[in-house]
């Protein structure tokens, strides 16, 4: 190794050692403007700025074209407080170098010392777009990238002790943060982003997705909004601006974005998918059914289309579908999250042949990989539920029975997916006063708020927090809900129905802030139930159902809890189960009707004619009537489902049907 190579290795291992290994140099060659560089540096790094300087300032002077010189006076500059002559070395090594992404980062931490935003703004853009091929940054990115979490986070915090305001630092971390599913922390990271650089539009992009995932849709379609002044025509913001308005219940201007998307460029796959999803919402079953195959037509390897077609329940794959399949989901290339796909639609394909055993094999592979990235612990929901039953007593609900806001207006429905509960939403929008939406997310955001909310350091999380709330903490908790759930109510109808099956776990929540709202919980017999939830691949959440165990233990565990609201709060809830309503339908809906304080209408009967947007998987049979023959299917894979049948334990002996 050379004299000035060891010097460089010494300078981050210890800069006294590289001082001194530079001053023997420079007793050999006096004046060799590298060795002085590295000197003035070795110098720096030990704090003592002065004698940096007295180096670097007439290096920077004999060598006005050399950007580390002007990078290296600038720091030492700002660190003795001399931040203007700081910003003017800092942007002298930017005229020498303009892709100096260490140098732009510079600058910007000192304009924003001295209050310079707009300055400030521009440098971490010019960063922004230098600063990705750090090896700083390239390691945890490519950690991130192959799954390295772990890593990829202890790499980016140990640079951010070192580099605070490296904005792409920060938005890696956000990442992090994300795939986490720690929501708070990706916002925080991201709207820190943002203040250092408003124009930072990864940054503002990924902040919109963030709000998203927290259903904050006014927020995050103003995100877009921002990002449309700039760049109208944005295809990548466009898309995120759609599928926010999706969620806002906006199909027909959602639909109308990606129509212009595949004007302006035809060749998009992910787009004719997403078309198709929003076609399937509102009914409009054979432009749905062409927008799933023009993607499969531009791409075969896709596998979202090909299950999203399997998924519409009323239609068989072809066979020509079928050899597709085969023939993609082991090819080499082709991504996991594909052939997950494909597998869950191959599993369907061959079901609708009747090759059950052959169809079950392709479930399990697509639920093995499935498992991969959606880790699940049942004994989170063990834990919850022990102490809501330690917690919520009948004691409890009387000392608190004239709590919460008195709204009427909600309809819960929940339970588990694959129960029957899309089927008895449809019915129950059917009636003129009541309004179906989606599966609304926050009930479970407000019990996230409350877990995470601690007036002292010593409070307890949910749900024992409940016992520390007073009486207008409940009564604003229940209209928060109630302003935070207008955006999805179009039709000016009176009620309301939020469908979100994992409510159940938030019953005790739900009557003590909202005490006249109606609760329903909607009950399919286990193995039939269990088996649905094995074979559906859910787009988000319900990480508890790509394992027949954890299902059987995960619906052992929700009767077990619905049991204790049945004892505490008896007559609360009202429950169906789906074996009943198809088996009797016009008497279970006139008690359906009746528990929520509705008059009967024939139009319930034809909530199959009912043309509103339905999101959920089983938005095609609702569209139907009701089909008997199916309660049994489930039998066709009965020699496969042993693991489902042990975890449920005696409910297969306790359930009515």
């Amino acid at each position: 190794m050379n004299a000035i190579a060891l010097i460089e290795q010494q300078l981050s291992v210890d800069p006294r050692k590289a001082e001194s290994l530079a001053a023997e140099l420079l007793l050999i060659n006096p004046g060799h403007q590298l060795t002085q560089l590295l000197q003035g540096i070795a110098i720096r790094l030990q704090g003592d700025q002065v004698r940096a300087i007295a180096i670097l300032e007439p290096l920077s002077r004999s060598c006005p074209d050399a950007p580390l010189v002007h990078l290296q006076l600038g720091l030492a500059y700002r660190e003795t407080g001399r931040v203007a002559e700081a910003a003017a070395e800092m942007r002298a090594a930017v005229a020498a170098k303009p892709d100096f992404s260490d140098a732009w980062l510079a600058l910007a931490d000192v304009l924003i010392s001295t209050g310079d935003g707009v300055g400030a703004n521009l440098a971490f853009l010019e960063y922004a777009r230098h600063g990705a091929h750090d090896p700083a940054l390239t390691r945890p990115a490519t950690a991130l990238r192959e799954k390295r979490i772990d890593e990829a986070e202890n790499l980016l915090r140990n640079h951010l002790e070192a580099q605070p305001n490296d904005i792409i630092a920060i938005s890696l971390l956000a990442d992090v943060a994300d795939r986490r599913d720690n929501m708070r922390e990706a916002e925080a990271l991201l709207k820190r982003c943002l203040e250092l650089a408003p124009g930072y539009r990864r940054a503002r992009h990924n902040y919109a997705v963030v709000l998203l995932r927290q259903n904050r849709t006014v927020e995050a379609l103003a995100q877009t909004k921002q990002l449309l002044v700039d760049d109208p025509r944005n295809p990548e913001v466009r898309k995120l601006k759609s599928a926010i308005l999706v969620r806002q219940r906006d199909y027909d201007e959602s639909i109308r974005i990606c129509t212009d998307l595949l004007q302006d460029q035809p060749d998009q796959p992910t787009v004719w998918t997403s078309l198709g999803h929003m076609l399937k919402s509102v009914g409009r079953r054979e432009e749905c059914i062409e927008a799933y195959r023009k993607a499969m037509q531009i791409a075969p390897c896709y596998g979202e289309p090909y299950w999203s077609l399997a998924n519409l329940k009323t239609l068989q794959l072809s066979d020509q579908d079928l050899a597709i399949m085969l023939d993609q989901v082991n090819a080499p290339g082709v991504t996991e999250n594909d052939r997950l796909h494909f597998h869950f639609a191959i599993g369907k394909a061959l079901e609708d042949r009747g090759r059950f055993a052959e169809s079950f094999h392709h479930y399990e592979q697509g639920n093995a990989l499935r498992r991969r990235d959606k880790a699940y612990h049942p004994e989170e929901l063990e834990a919850h539920i022990r102490r809501s039953q330690t917690l919520l007593t009948p004691e409890f609900f009387k000392e608190r029975s004239r709590f919460g806001h008195a709204a009427p207006d909600p309809i819960f429905i929940l339970g588990l997916p694959r129960s029957g509960s899309t089927l008895v939403e449809q019915i129950l929008a059917s009636h003129s006063t009541v309004e179906g939406t989606m599966e609304l997310p926050e009930i479970a955001a407000i019990a996230k708020s409350l877990d995470m909310w601690r007036p002292r350091a010593e409070s307890p999380g949910y749900p024992e927090i409940l016992a520390e709330l007073g009486q207008d903490s409940f009564r604003e908790l229940g209209l928060a809900y109630i302003e935070q759930t207008r955006i999805q109510r179009k039709s000016g109808r009176p009620r309301f129905i939020d469908k979100m099956p994992n409510n159940f776990a938030h019953i005790g929540l739900i009557h003590l802030i909202l005490p006249e709202a109606r609760i329903i919980d909607v009950r399919r017999h286990p193995m039939a139930c269990g088996f649905s939830l094995f074979k559906e691949h859910f787009a988000h959440s319900q990480n508890f159902s790509y394992n027949l165990e954890h299902i059987g233990r995960y619906y052992r565990n929700y009767v077990e809890l619905m049991a204790h609201f049945d004892s505490v709060l008896p007559g609360r809830v009202h429950r169906i189960f789906y074996e009943r309503l198809v088996a009797d339908t016009e008497n279970e809906i006139r008690r359906l009707l009746e528990y929520c304080g509705l008059p009967f209408e024939s139009e319930c009967l034809a909530f199959h004619d009912n043309k509103r947007p339905v999101s959920t998987a089983s938005s095609e049979q609702v569209r139907s009537p009701i089909y008997k023959k199916a309660l049994g299917h489930w039998r066709h894979y009965e020699p496969w489902l042993g693991p489902l049948k042990r975890a449920l334990g005696s409910q297969l002996e306790d359930y009515p049907y």
